[in-house]
């Protein structure tokens, strides 16, 4: 199982990921949402990112971009874009022109809206699920995507907690996307991080 660790905005993390034993596979920071508060303004944003991702891989979180911000960011070194809110054509173009792998991002609440990936199964390489809270950290019913065969690499996201039984996610999802789980009082907490990167490697050294 994979690990997502969104919503980064500071050196000392990123370092701290980026260098630890156990790396989070994928690396998320906050773009174009100012109602986040992990948004990360694009000049500081510029600054972060000279900081080696190293066995990571850089994502940039977009809420229905636009031209404006794609090209502001298109020369800043993410191997991924995560977006909501675009139709299909929207993601095929964006994937196109500025040649990132996508993580196509649906917001659920019912069967229906997990059943939307099979019209982003030609633009998506990888499908995330999380809830209807964008910036607040919200649940769903992560069993609501328990016996679908996808096509794709599946990431889970929804308030996802580090004392959650992590073990559960692993049957239902290859990567699992934290955010407000490795904080405290809204702010990122290396010692909830540590322990979880060592959960994750632990779960999955034993299977």
């Amino acid at each position: 199982m994979q690990v997502k660790i969104c919503g980064i905005s500071d050196p000392i993390t990123l370092k701290f990921l980026t260098e630890h034993p156990h790396s989070p596979k994928f690396i998320g920071f906050i773009v174009n949402y100012p109602k986040s508060r992990r948004y990360v303004e694009i000049n500081k944003l510029k600054d972060l990112l000279k900081i080696d991702k190293k066995n990571s891989s850089y994502v940039a979180v977009l809420v229905k971009p636009d031209t404006k911000i794609l090209e502001e960011i298109k020369n800043l070194p993410f191997d991924y874009y995560q977006v909501y809110d675009c139709d299909p054509k929207e993601i095929k173009d964006i994937k196109e022109i500025y040649n990132k792998k996508i993580i196509t991002a649906f917001t659920v609440q019912s069967l229906d809206d997990v059943k939307k990936y099979n019209l982003y199964s030609d633009v998506s390489d990888i499908f995330l699920f999380d809830s209807k809270g964008y910036e607040k950290s919200m649940s769903f019913e992560h069993e609501l995507i328990k016996n679908i065969k996808f096509n794709k690499k599946v990431m889970l996201a929804g308030n996802i907690q580090i004392n959650d039984e992590l073990e559960k996610f692993k049957k239902i999802a290859d990567i699992i996307d934290i955010s407000g789980g490795v904080e405290t009082s809204g702010v990122k907490d290396i010692s909830k991080i540590e322990i979880f990167l060592n959960k994750i490697k632990k779960i999955n050294d034993e299977t």
